[in-house]
């Protein structure tokens, strides 16, 4: 049996994760604690196999007193943890990264591979791509630790962009046919990947995302018809909005580019088990 310490009481991903081993077998054993506190010092990670890493700030912030915070949780945290997990003799930990250590989406379409070296453009993707290379530096053969950058993450009950682009398509009947490309993870593919990572006792660094790129009007076309309503997609303010893409925040992450390059997310288990409009009628269904 596997035995699996996550960080982050109320995280989503957390609690995915854990019905997800539910639904499979009985070959996994799931502790929960927070890391808000101080708390967790005196706890003893010895009687699990895995620590997976999922406390931390998700959201961007540009608010420059939010900067100490950040380092402070998503970096100097996340370390601390990785030296108890390997001094309490854990052997393996698995931390979320983002794909948010590249930058921001762009207006031109290009492809991150195993090459592209990372370029936070702001402090949360910096304090991710520094709590890497803290953690990686613990690494060896006895405390295997596993960096996954994932794309934007969605799924029912999910936060963040996804939720209000599915807001808008039941709004909307009209949506921007813009033509921009984004790297996606439905949380059933995450879980399924996390859950290889740790069957196989995984080490390194991990670039997992759907089968397929999406296109933002598209995902908002598929959304309207899963709720019964038929979103028309027009070119007609196109030249009023592209001008403005990596200009405009909000218009950067509804049509900005930012993609993987497929076979840097290959693995030799398929994890890709819902493709874009299967995980969109998963996500909206009302059960």
């Amino acid at each position: 049996m596997k035995k699996i310490l996550i960080t982050g009481k109320s995280s989503y991903i957390g609690h995915q994760f854990e019905g997800w081993l539910n639904q499979s077998n009985n070959n996994y054993y799931v502790d929960k604690i927070s890391v808000r506190d101080d708390l967790w010092k005196s706890e003893n990670f010895n009687e699990h196999d895995t620590v997976l890493h999922l406390a931390g700030i998700a959201h961007v912030s540009r608010d420059p007193k939010m900067e100490d915070l950040y380092y402070q949780v998503n970096r100097d945290l996340t370390i601390d943890l990785a030296r108890k997990a390997k001094a309490d003799g854990v052997r393996q930990f698995i931390f979320m990264s983002s794909i948010i250590v590249y930058g921001d989406s762009s207006t031109e379409k290009q492809i991150i591979n195993r090459e592209t070296v990372p370029q936070p453009s702001n402090f949360y993707g910096d304090s991710k791509l520094k709590a890497e290379k803290g953690i990686n530096e613990l690494a060896d053969e006895t405390f295997k630790v596993v960096v996954i950058r994932p794309p934007m993450i969605y799924g029912k009950g999910s936060k963040g962009n996804y939720p209000k682009l599915a807001t808008v398509a039941q709004k909307l009947p009209i949506f921007p046919d813009i033509d921009n490309q984004r790297s996606m993870l439905h949380i059933d593919n995450l879980c399924e990947f996390i859950k290889l990572m740790i069957d196989n006792n995984e080490t390194g660094l991990f670039f997992p995302q759907n089968s397929e790129y999406t296109k933002t009007s598209e995902m908002v076309r598929l959304v309207g018809e899963v709720h019964g309503k038929n979103v028309r997609l027009t070119r007609l303010f196109n030249p009023f909005i592209k001008p403005f893409i990596g200009r405009l925040e909000f218009l950067n992450k509804l049509f900005g580019n930012l993609v993987y390059d497929q076979e840097m997310s290959k693995y030799n288990k398929n994890y890709q088990i819902v493709n874009l409009k299967q995980s969109i009628n998963a996500t909206e269904s009302v059960k």
